[in-house]
This record gives structure tokens, C-alpha cells and sequence, in this order.
């Protein structure tokens, strides 16, 4: 196996690892102790896609969905640079989810004692969650050379994700109203300093 593929394989298999306590609270916390859900199509769809390209993601490790073998060496910079972006960001997708504590649910949703999280990275945006996994998603597509996941990232995953984090914002707007209104005003939406 080509090493930049194996490296996204182990890189992926400890990231989704280290996410898994995460996950498994977030599920069982957002079916016992949620006070308001907003029911919208924007619950299901956008983590759907996110499995969608970890399918892809899997298959391209297999060079299926991804470009011939003599374009790895003529791309190798670009595709270094993409495993540094997938490692990196999946890592921080990883912190994210962790700094959340028991406020974090699969789910747009407010639960039970929820705290608004402004420490750690959330201190300078209020949504790496969603950006980390754009932006790990498009690393692994740019590392696998995958023309079958950039374009799902791009034209599904992105728009989707911003989509997802605006209804948030409006839950946590309502929820904690001038708490949140000041975070706002010392955070970026996705990027640190910008909206």
C-alpha cells in the first residue's frame, strides 16, 4: 500500500477511536436529557454526508474512486499536504468534541444543565466541529487523490455543515440569549475573528 494512503488508514482509525466516547455519549445524552430539538432535515443530513465520504474515504485508501498510480508521485507535494491537513484537522475535530463536555449531542439540540462552551478552541470560533471536518475531508480527498470525495465535500459537505451551524446559532442565540450575543461578538463563526 502506498505509504500517504496507509497514513491516512492509522490516522483515521486512532481519530475515529479517540471519537468514539464522544459519540457514544453524545447519543445517549441527546436521547435522555434534551430540552429543546429543533426538527429539521438538517439533524440527519449533514452527518450522513460526513458517513458518506468516510465510505469514500475508506474506499479511496484502496485507490478505488481515486486517481491512477502514476499521478501519486507527480502529486506528492499536494498529497503531503493533504495528510497534513486531514491530521491536523482530524485531531482538532477531536478536541472539539472533547471541550464540549456533557454539552455535546449528535444533535442540534439544547439539553438539560447545557453550558455555552467558550474555552479552549471555542474561545476563537464557535464552530470547529464542522470546519475540522470539512477541512479534515478535503485533506483526506487531496492526500487519496479521490475524485469522488472532493467533490461530495464541496458541493454537499460544506454547504450543508454551514447550514447545520447557523440553526445552531439560532438555538443557542434563544437559549442563552446576551451570554451568546457577547460570545458572538469575540468569536468567528468558522474561522477565527471573521463573522
Amino acid at each position: 500500500m502506498d505509504p500517504i494512503n496507509l497514513l491516512v488508514a492509522i490516522n483515521l482509525f486512532v481519530s475515529i477511536t479517540a471519537n468514539y466516547s464522544g459519540a457514544r455519549k453524545g447519543l445517549k445524552t441527546s436521547v435522555t436529557k434534551v430540552v429543546e430539538r429543533p426538527v429539521t432535515y438538517l439533524q440527519k443530513m449533514p452527518p450522513n454526508v460526513a458517513a458518506i465520504v468516510l465510505v469514500l474515504t475508506i474506499i479511496s485508501i484502496f485507490k478505488i474512486g481515486s486517481l491512477p498510480e502514476e499521478y501519486e508521485v507527480k502529486f506528492s507535494t499536494l498529497r503531503a499536504i493533504g495528510l497534513l491537513m486531514f491530521v491536523i484537522f482530524s485531531w482538532l475535530q477531536v478536541w472539539a468534541y472533547k471541550s464540549l463536555g456533557n454539552s455535546y449531542a449528535q444533535d442540534i439540540v439544547i439539553l438539560k444543565d447545557h453550558k455555552l462552551c467558550k474555552d479552549g478552541i471555542y474561545k476563537f470560533i464557535r464552530h470547529p466541529q464542522y470546519i475540522s471536518q470539512i477541512l479534515s475531508d478535503l485533506g483526506a480527498g487531496i492526500a487519496l487523490l479521490s475524485y469522488t470525495i472532493l467533490p461530495v465535500v464541496i458541493f454537499f459537505e460544506l454547504p450543508l455543515f454551514i447550514l447545520r451551524a447557523a440553526k445552531e446559532e439560532g438555538l443557542l442565540n434563544k437559549h442563552f440569549k446576551d451570554n451568546f450575543k457577547a460570545y458572538k461578538k469575540q468569536s468567528g463563526f468558522m474561522i477565527p475573528f471573521i463573522g
